[in-house]
């Protein structure tokens, strides 16, 4: 579901106030010419995604789904000189593209790609002592977005902010989809902060250049 009127507004808010420059521009470029599909955020959502980082002070962010490292760059840029960003990739391809562009932004002393499933990598993570985190991004494959949140309570502290990604699934997310495994994955992961006593959330729609979508932002409690 897309709007020409939602692109024009999106264009605008984007030229005026979170212009790209040479390192988004080629990372979204070189993304596109390796194959990677075109589902990066948004530039004006990056941006909110960095505002967001510096709003938490986060030193330690963790990304859940790469791809080709351009949300990446938007948090990394939210980060102190000592800072650190983990982020989770599942396509060895895709991280080889993100490792690239990461590089290019200057960014690869502060972040680390890894490779292969998240729910591996993740409770490698907490087995190396590696969070709490200050701030969680969800954007990888819905079906799991119940697991991704499981960890991100697990690596969390009181004060750490989760945000998932693409919870509206064009509006369908309102009722019960048993043929789509995404919907599903997701209505699980509402339902699992909804009974989640250490977690303070709400969800809201977009549109944009991306169409109709939207996320859901949490802040752990306890």
């Amino acid at each position: 579901m897309t709007n020409p009127q939602w692109t024009e507004v999106d264009d605008y808010f984007t030229d005026t106030i979170a212009p790209a420059d040479d390192a988004l521009t080629a990372a979204l470029a070189d993304s596109t010419a390796a194959g990677l599909p075109e589902i990066a955020v948004a530039p004006n959502q990056g941006k909110l995604l960095q505002l967001l980082a510096r709003m938490q002070g986060a030193r330690n962010i963790l990304e859940i789904g790469t791809l080709g490292g351009y949300s990446t760059i938007w948090l990394a840029r939210a980060l102190p000189a000592d800072g650190r960003l983990v982020t989770l990739e599942y396509d060895p391809a895709h991280a080889d593209v993100a490792r690239a562009n990461i590089a290019r932004a200057g960014l690869d002393k502060i972040v680390e790609v890894r490779t292969g499933a998240a729910l591996d990598s993740l409770p490698q993570l907490e087995a190396e002592g590696a969070g709490p985190f200050d701030l969680v991004f969800i954007d990888a494959d819905k079906v799991n977005n119940p697991h991704y949140v499981t960890w991100a309570l697990k690596l969390s502290r009181p004060g750490t902010v989760i945000i998932v990604d693409n919870v509206v699934r064009n509006g369908r997310i309102a009722t019960p989809h048993p043929d789509d495994p995404a919907i599903t994955g997701t209505r699980d992961m509402f339902d699992l902060v909804a009974r989640e006593p250490r977690l303070d959330a709400t969800a809201f729609q977009t549109v944009g250049t991306k169409g109709y979508d939207g996320l859901l932002l949490a802040r752990v409690t306890a």
